[in-house]
C-alpha cells in the first residue's frame, strides 16, 4: 500500500514538474534519469576494459607509473558527451558527476580484470578556482565510482596548493609543463603501499594525470 501511494506520488510529481532529457529534451519516464533511453544508448562509449591494452593506457607509456587507465565515453566537439562535461563543470549540474560516476562505477566492478581499490582521489582544483565555481566537477563522480568499488574517497589527501592557467587552450608541452609540481600529497604515509584509482573529467595529453600520479 505505502509503495503504490509513493509510485502514485512520483507519478503525480512527475506530471506537475516533468523532468526533461539533457540530450534532446524530451520528457523523461519513469526509471530515466538525466538522460531518455534513446539519448542514453546514443552515447559513444568507448568499451575499455582493464584486460587489454586501450589508447588510454598509451597515453602514459614511459611518462610515469600507472597500472591500468581507461575511460568511459569519447568526447566529441559539438557533441553531446561535450554539452554534458560542459553542464558539469560551467553551468551547475553537478547530477551529471553522479550519473556519469554510478555508471561507470557499474562497469568497473563487472570488470573482472580490476584489482581491489584502496583509494578514490579526484583530481583537485586550487581553492581559489573552487571556490569560485562552487564544487569540484569531479567529486560526484568520483564519490560514485568508490561506492561501486566498495573503496574510501578522499579529496584532502590529493591538493593543488599551486594556482595554475586553463588547460584547454595549450599545447602538449604548455599543458605538461604548466603542471609540474601543481599537486600536492600532505598525508604521503596515508597512501604508502596503497592502490589509488585516479579520476578527472576529460583526459587529453595525460598532462594532468601524469602530474598527479608523480
Amino acid at each position: 500500500m505505502v509503495t503504490n501511494l509513493s509510485k502514485i506520488l512520483n507519478d503525480i510529481n512527475t506530471f506537475v514538474v516533468p523532468a526533461y532529457c539533457f540530450g534532446c529534451n524530451a520528457v523523461l519516464y519513469r526509471g530515466e534519469h538525466l538522460l531518455c533511453a534513446f539519448c542514453r544508448n546514443e552515447l559513444p562509449l568507448t568499451e575499455f576494459n582493464y584486460g587489454s591494452e586501450n589508447a588510454v593506457d598509451r597515453i602514459f607509456y614511459g611518462r610515469c607509473r600507472v597500472d591500468k587507465a581507461g575511460a568511459l565515453l569519447y568526447y566529441r566537439e559539438k557533441g553531446m558527451v561535450q554539452r554534458m562535461i560542459h553542464g558539469l563543470k560551467y553551468h551547475g549540474r553537478e547530477e551529471i558527476g553522479s550519473y556519469l560516476g554510478a555508471w561507470y562505477g557499474q562497469q568497473l566492478v563487472r570488470d573482472p580484470g580490476i584489482r581491489t581499490i584502496d583509494y578514490v582521489l579526484p583530481v583537485p582544483l586550487h581553492k581559489r578556482k573552487q571556490k569560485k565555481r562552487g564544487y569540484n566537477q569531479c567529486r560526484r563522480f568520483g564519490r560514485e565510482i568508490a561506492r561501486s568499488l566498495n573503496a574510501a574517497y578522499s579529496e584532502r589527501l590529493l591538493v593543488k596548493p599551486v594556482m595554475s592557467h586553463t588547460q584547454t587552450t595549450r599545447d602538449r608541452w604548455s599543458r605538461w609543463s604548466g603542471t609540474r609540481g601543481t599537486f600536492h600529497t600532505p598525508k604521503p604515509e596515508k597512501l604508502a603501499g596503497r592502490r589509488i584509482l585516479l579520476v578527472d573529467d576529460v583526459i587529453t595529453t595525460g598532462a594532468t594525470m601524469e602530474a598527479c600520479a608523480e
